[in-house]
């Protein structure tokens, strides 16, 4: 990621999650994505191989931030990926500690540390974390990630107004500009919301996506977090 600053657009970035093939990571790329999101999490649908996570990453133009989504992984595994995979960016979405966000930002990485509302660990555990953004979200459903589970937005802005925030958990074409309007996040996270079924996306609802966050603005300054 590059270092955080003022987003002069006035629109949030946008992030998405859960990518299994090239062609269509490179069309959200396309779309106006700034960060594509590759899941090495062997319980989630979207999961994928070391392989094809680096087939997907070497399509990738070299401005688009490269994340890759663990839980509760050890940082010799992290690494591992990271390595294989030209990974530029680490999301921590369990409950991991703040000394592995820090052996991570040792080594180079920018760092989301997934903070959530109804489980741990919660928003208000921010100040334990060192990391380079915060993914918010609502924190209930079976699997550690939004579960498609749409959820009161602006319970994450007053947290926004102090720490990076990247906002997911159940976002669509439909929601996101009220999500926008409401949290004021720097930027939304949408992974499910623009699916055909999972890891396959919606071009069309990509570009749906892409277009009303391109056009929604937020009267607070917006930090470039990508």
């Amino acid at each position: 990621m590059t270092p955080i600053n003022q987003n002069l657009s006035g629109a949030p970035q946008a992030k998405i999650c859960g990518l299994t093939r090239p062609d269509q990571a490179m069309a959200c790329v396309d779309a106006g994505a700034a960060a594509i999101g590759l899941v090495f999490y062997a319980k989630s649908p979207r999961n994928v191989s070391i392989e094809t996570a680096r087939a997907i990453t070497r399509v990738l133009p070299t401005e688009v931030a490269r994340v890759g989504v663990f839980v509760d992984e050890p940082y010799d595994i992290i690494m591992q990926r990271v390595t294989a995979c030209q990974l530029t960016c680490v999301q921590l979405h369990g409950r991991e500690t703040p000394e592995l966000v820090m052996q991570l930002k040792s080594a180079g990485l920018s760092v989301i540390k997934s903070l959530f509302l109804d489980r741990n660990p919660l928003l208000k555990e921010a100040d334990q974390f060192s990391a380079d953004a915060y993914l918010a979200e609502c924190g209930t459903g079976p699997l550690p990630g939004g579960n498609a589970n749409v959820w009161n937005y602006a319970d994450a802005g007053a947290f926004g107004l102090s720490y990076p925030l990247i906002l997911a958990g159940g976002l669509s074409p439909d929601n996101v500009a009220g999500a926008i309007q409401s949290a004021g996040p720097d930027v939304v996270d949408v992974s499910s919301g623009v699916e055909l079924h999972p890891g396959i996306k919606d071009l069309a609802l990509v570009t749906q996506f892409m277009r009303t966050v391109i056009n929604s603005k937020h009267h607070q300054s917006l930090r470039r977090i990508f």
